[in-house]
């Protein structure tokens, strides 16, 4: 028995829209995943600049990639709680390739903001 494509209503084969509708899976497969993203993101963003991230303070999806909010250690202080940190705003593409920074607010490690006055 041959097992040739059915056509369907729509005047498509089975095979056709079999094709079709693991397009979209196979392109979301070749995209990394959130854990790749932010590695990728804290090697770019340490390369670019020179400096220490140490931490993600957010992190989303957005219809052009991804965007995160990267904790960067911008002077080593003695004591360390006088050590000077950052916040980067990075911008990647659908692929984790950074395409953007920028520097949002410094602070020493020791202060914390009174509440609600946060970057966003």
């Amino acid at each position: 028995m041959v097992n040739t494509p059915r056509k369907t209503t729509d005047g498509k084969s089975s095979a056709q829209k079999t094709s079709e509708s693991k397009a979209p899976e196979s392109e979301k497969a070749s995209l990394p995943g959130p854990m790749a993203v932010l590695r990728n993101a804290r090697e770019q963003l340490a390369e670019l600049t020179g400096m220490t991230p140490e931490s993600v303070s957010s992190f989303e999806r957005t219809e052009d990639g991804w965007l995160l909010e990267i904790e960067v250690l911008e002077l080593s202080r003695v004591p360390d709680t006088m050590s000077l940190l950052a916040s980067y705003e990075v911008q990647l593409d659908p692929q984790g390739e950074l395409t953007g920074y920028r520097r949002l607010r410094r602070y020493e490690r020791g202060r914390s903001e009174p509440r609600g006055t946060g970057a966003h």
